[in-house]
Parts: C-alpha cells; sequence; structure tokens
C-alpha cells in the first residue's frame, strides 16, 4: 500500500459500482421511511405541532387545517382530509365560531358528487382554545378527543 507524504497509509480508491452500491444503501432506506412517515400522516403531523401557534385560534384558515390534521389522526373518520369541507358559521361571536365537517365528493375524492353529508360539528371557544364536537352523538356536545 502507497503512503502519503506525511507517511500515513494512502486508502484504495473506491470503483464506481462501490460508490453507486454505497449511494443505493443509503437512499433506499431514506426513501421508505420517508414513505411511510407521509402514508401513516406523521408528517401532517409534524407541521401541526410545528405551525399551529397560540394566536391561531383566531385565524379560521389555520383552525381548518388544524382540524383536518386531527380529526383524521384522531379516527374521527375515515375520508382523507383532502376530501373534507369546513363550514364555518358566520353569525357566531368573534371569541366562539362553530365548524360544520362535511365530506365532498368530487375529483379525486370517491362518493356521489350531487351530496355533501355532514358529519359532524366543531364548536370551538377561542379563549378557552377548547373544542367540543357532536362527534358520535349528534346534537349533543362533548370534548374532542385527543
Amino acid at each position: 500500500m502507497a503512503a502519503t507524504p506525511s507517511g500515513t497509509p494512502r486508502r484504495p480508491r473506491r470503483t464506481m459500482r462501490q460508490r453507486i452500491v454505497r449511494r443505493v444503501v443509503m437512499v433506499v432506506p431514506l426513501v421508505l421511511l420517508a414513505t411511510v412517515a407521509a402514508r401513516m400522516g406523521w408528517l401532517d403531523q409534524a407541521a401541526d405541532q410545528i405551525t399551529f401557534r397560540h394566536a391561531n385560534w383566531f385565524d379560521d384558515t389555520a383552525l381548518v387545517e388544524h382540524f383536518r390534521t386531527v380529526v383524521t389522526h384522531d379516527g374521527m373518520t375515515d375520508t382523507p382530509g383532502r376530501c373534507l369541507l369546513f363550514i364555518v358559521n358566520g353569525n357566531d361571536p368573534p371569541d366562539a365560531a362553530r365548524f360544520d365537517v362535511m365530506e365532498k365528493h368530487s375529483g379525486s375524492c370517491p362518493g356521489d358528487s350531487k351530496t355533501l353529508p355532514k358529519l359532524f360539528t366543531l364548536k370551538v371557544n377561542r379563549i378557552d382554545q377548547t373544542v367540543q364536537t357532536d362527534w358520535g352523538s349528534p346534537n349533543t356536545f362533548h370534548p374532542m378527543p385527543h
């Protein structure tokens, strides 16, 4: 084995095949991990944990995105998040809101496109940062599961 000018032995050069195999061995598990994380909803949950803040309780758009992640993760519906429609009641006071969670049937969302079934309602107290739902018991509200 040849030595460098400082006297330390030089590593043998890697062949092209060794370089390719080394990269594949590194990349394939990472791609599989990312795919599993996306399918399990872990990436959506992580993004929600990072981006949802105290001030977002007064932002309907942020609340809808937060609820889209929560209701699909907590098993309140089997409907994919992209197929949920949140209707905000515009007559509620500024410190409270009601969101009707509907199942839309259009585009990539299966079902009769002439229907828009209501799944449940979310009642939000923005000041206390609490949510109640009538999921599983229509018109009878209870704390939203977490």
